[in-house]
């Protein structure tokens, strides 16, 4: 990362709670350790949506999310992976967004009537 103040604190945090659940797994809580970890990386995967999309790519895929939810989870995967990768330089704006949905969107079927 930057090593800006942001990422520091983000990275404390980050400590604390894996710590925290560590603590949970010693003392016998499988169930809640797997949740609270199942949080914590939904908190890091937001945490990194945050850092890449600009407010209005964030818009686009909150609208996507809710009009097809399984594909928005998918666009969402892809830019975590971008993301931690390195392949994202800047941030992704909303018409870069539009390209990355166009390219992740399956394809559709067309079809040509004709009339007699």
């Amino acid at each position: 990362m930057s090593g800006s103040p942001d990422d520091e604190r983000l990275e404390e945090l980050r400590q604390k709670k894996m710590e925290q659940l560590q603590d949970r797994a010693e003392g016998g809580q499988g169930d809640e350790a797997q949740e609270a970890a199942q949080q914590q990386a939904e908190a890091q995967k937001n945490a990194l949506l945050r850092q890449y999309l600009t407010d209005d790519a964030r818009k686009r895929l909150n609208t996507v999310k809710m009009s097809k939810p399984q594909f928005g989870e998918q666009v969402e995967r892809q830019v975590v992976t971008l993301a931690r990768s390195g392949r994202i330089q800047g941030k992704i704006d909303d018409d870069k967004m539009k390209q990355l949905l166009k390219e992740l969107q399956p394809d559709s079927k067309s079809f040509d009537i004709q009339r007699r």
